[in-house]
């Protein structure tokens, strides 16, 4: 199923001035995730929750424009080099995380654990930065992976930061996509703004993967930046609750406050 904010969900402003063509094949671009070797036309037709004849059209359009690039044997498409030069000219501008780098280790190499660095897209968050202790096990996630916005303490700590006139349009767009999970998902949703007011970070534990236990803050980047999220976490068998609330929590904090006086310096 596509994410909501894809051709037909775009919120606020002029409908006409929506191209849905351009919205579609944005969305061709968007499907992919780090973990993905390629992916042919009926793989991306069903998570974009669009017509294969039309997602035939989009990626050849955009494989002539070097946005896909595709493989002569099994006609399955990559994302191409155009895609990665607009990311990496993102990259590039985000001195957050040249800012955070140095601090991030730190926090991984204390608590043996994996911080990393994310902001948002549509209802994901993706990882823009990435430390891990030497000693730790750790997640099979990297730069350009993408985590759910409601379910992880990343995500959470984003929507705990957002304001409400913020939140509450991506609260519909969740409802809609989780439908019966919903309930549950919201509930985790409204824990994470209480545990936002008392404990100054979000939670997750076992709430995205049963296995997985972490803790996030969210950031602001500076003027004309989107808001980040930093998380710290991993395994659950090696992080519990308590080592993550007690002995985690008060360094992200001083991390998230030397951030923001830093960008505000």
């Amino acid at each position: 199923m596509a994410e909501p904010g894809s051709p037909g969900a775009a919120q606020g402003g002029d409908e006409r001035q929506f191209v849905t063509a351009l919205a579609r094949g944005l969305d061709v671009l968007a499907c992919f995730r780090s973990r993905d070797r390629a992916l042919g036309n009926q793989d991306i037709a069903r998570r974009c929750a669009l017509p294969k004849s039309t997602v035939s059209r989009l990626t050849y359009t955009l494989t002539r424009l070097g946005y896909l690039s595709q493989d002569e044997d099994s006609g399955r498409y990559r994302l191409g080099s155009a895609t990665l030069a607009l990311g990496s000219s993102v990259l590039a501008r985000m001195d957050m995380r040249q800012l955070a780098r140095p601090w991030m280790q730190q926090l991984a190499d204390a608590t043996g654990t994996m911080v990393s660095l994310g902001l948002r897209d549509r209802l994901s968050m993706i990882y823009v930065e990435n430390c891990r202790s030497p000693s730790a096990l750790t997640l099979s996630l990297d730069v350009g992976s993408r985590i759910p916005l409601g379910s992880t303490a990343m995500g959470r700590a984003w929507l705990a930061a957002a304001p409400e006139a913020e939140r509450a349009p991506l609260l519909e767009e969740l409802a809609a996509q989780e439908g019966e999970h919903w309930p549950q998902l919201r509930a985790g949703i409204e824990r994470s703004l209480r545990e936002q007011r008392e404990l100054g970070c979000a939670c997750s534990f076992g709430d995205w993967q049963p296995d997985v236990n972490a803790i996030a803050v969210a950031v602001e980047a500076g003027p004309g930046m989107p808001r980040m999220a930093i998380n710290c976490g991993g395994p659950a068998f090696q992080l519990t609750p308590a080592f993550l609330l007690e002995q985690a929590r008060p360094r992200l904090l001083g991390l998230a406050e030397r951030l923001r006086q830093s960008v505000h310096a």
